[in-house]
């Protein structure tokens, strides 16, 4: 777990890919933290992002970095509590801006059942089960 953490946030930038009815939807996220011993990340639930992960938690995400590539696979679930919201935000301060731990809008969700894959032109691919 530490692993894929420390690759995602060395990268910067990850992708997150979800499914819009038979349309796949990817765009860049950043936030990304280990709370409880799971993988989080956080989002608005007024965004389109949301919604989609709500009909259909199966996501991927894939950063890069120094020619090596992590893909993520999973569900992610959503957790409302102020602890878990309370911890992204305190890790992200220029989040706290826009999002509060308390609103209604803040939403931090946790992989479930994932697969992270890293690979590269030059190595065979290596699994990490989160």
């Amino acid at each position: 777990m530490q692993e894929v953490l420390k690759f995602l946030k060395d990268a910067g930038t990850y992708y997150l890919a979800t499914v819009d009815g038979d349309q796949p939807r990817v765009r860049p996220f950043g936030t990304i933290e280990v709370f409880e011993g799971k993988l989080y990340i956080q989002t608005g639930k007024v965004k389109d992002v949301s919604k989609q992960i709500q009909k259909n938690p199966k996501v991927e995400i894939c950063a890069f970095k120094d020619g090596v590539w992590v893909r993520i696979a999973g569900k992610l679930i959503r957790d409302d509590r102020i602890e878990a919201k309370k911890h992204m935000l305190d890790n992200y301060p220029s989040l706290q801006a826009m999002y509060k731990a308390e609103d209604d809008n803040t939403e931090v969700l946790y992989f479930e059942d994932a697969v992270a894959t890293f690979s590269s032109f030059t190595d065979a691919p290596r699994v990490v089960e989160l």
